[in-house]
């Protein structure tokens, strides 16, 4: 019975996400935990009368391994890709040339059935995105960034010169967004980011999720240099420090969740869209118009955040000034 409720979230992605069209080559990369989601996909894209392609593999290792050469090899020639994964392939090369050979691609990492039945996907996509993309061109003109909130971050870059990302669950050709967060990002110039960031909502990796105290990591030239805070900073820090790679604790990304109609909940893609909030990816930044591609992307959501751009107030908590 909860394939049928499902249906709800599967419909929305295929007609408004992607609006998958007749004779469409549909590529749907999932593993072997999250083939339920793939299935109620794949019956509504048939409907639709799409060619229809699930791609099963062994789950990855970790956040950020790319997925097989063969499955790879398959998104670069579909017209959409869609990703219920247990582990994200986002931010790889995978991902990266699908994109630049011109498929529409949905990212759903850690999807589970209930958020294909409510919470953050139930957004009007189409009205939040004159938000997210006035947000993102601010971060495209902009050059000084600050980020405060009142748990204490307090964190400095230059974005001089990166495109801000619009992911507002929609995709045209050679566009990936994730789903159901809306959010706009920016990955600044390496070795820029200096400052302390204070994650105190969720870091929905590793078994973490929702934050029982807040994470406190320092910041000197790009990368993290000290994480504190208690079990679950413990379990974070020992995580990078077995990356054994300097990239993994590179500031790749600062993102603003935008959904009003995501939820705290502990899982990525509806914690990193809840508005009021601001995320620092770490590691991997390829994808989000960086240059380091390492062996994780992870993410540390912060509540009540406000965003300075040239001293400009862009997000004050909730409030868009664009």
């Amino acid at each position: 019975m909860k394939n049928i409720l499902m249906t709800k979230g599967a419909k929305i992605l295929v007609d408004v996400c992607t609006k998958v069209k007749p004779g469409e080559e549909v590529l749907i990369v999932t593993d072997m935990l999250k083939t339920n989601i793939a299935k109620v996909l794949a019956i509504v894209a048939k409907e639709r009368e799409a060619e229809v392609i699930i791609s099963v593999m062994v789950p990855r290792e970790k956040a950020g391994q790319e997925p097989p050469l063969a499955v790879a090899a398959a998104m670069k020639e579909a017209d959409v890709v869609f990703s219920p994964v247990s582990y994200s392939i986002t931010h790889t090369y995978a991902v990266k040339e699908a994109a630049e050979a011109g498929a529409r691609i949905i990212v759903m990492t850690d999807f589970t059935d209930e958020l294909m039945i409510g919470g953050g996907i139930e957004a009007n996509f189409d009205e939040l995105k004159p938000i997210c993309k006035g947000v993102a061109d601010k971060l495209t003109q902009g050059k000084k960034l600050k980020l405060t909130t009142p748990g204490g971050t307090n964190l400095i870059m230059d974005i001089t010169g990166r495109r801000g990302n619009a992911l507002y669950c929609v995709v045209e050709p050679g566009e990936f967004s994730t789903v159901p967060t809306v959010e706009a990002n920016v990955s600044p110039l390496e070795g820029t980011a200096n400052g302390k960031i204070v994650a105190d909502a969720s870091i929905p990796y590793l078994g973490i999720g929702l934050l029982e105290k807040p994470v406190y990591m320092e910041v000197k030239n790009g990368y993290i240099t000290k994480i504190e805070g208690g079990r679950q900073a413990d379990v974070f820090g020992k995580d990078l420090e077995s990356q054994k790679d300097k990239d993994a604790f590179n500031i790749a990304e600062i993102g603003i969740g935008l959904n009003p109609k995501c939820k705290m909940i502990g899982v990525m893609l509806e914690d990193e869209g809840v508005i009021g909030t601001a995320h620092i990816g770490i590691g991997t930044s390829i994808t989000l118009g960086g240059k380091i591609k390492t062996t994780c992307h992870y993410d540390a959501i912060m509540w009540h955040p406000k965003v300075e751009i040239d001293g400009q107030i862009i997000i004050d908590d909730k409030v868009v000034n664009i």
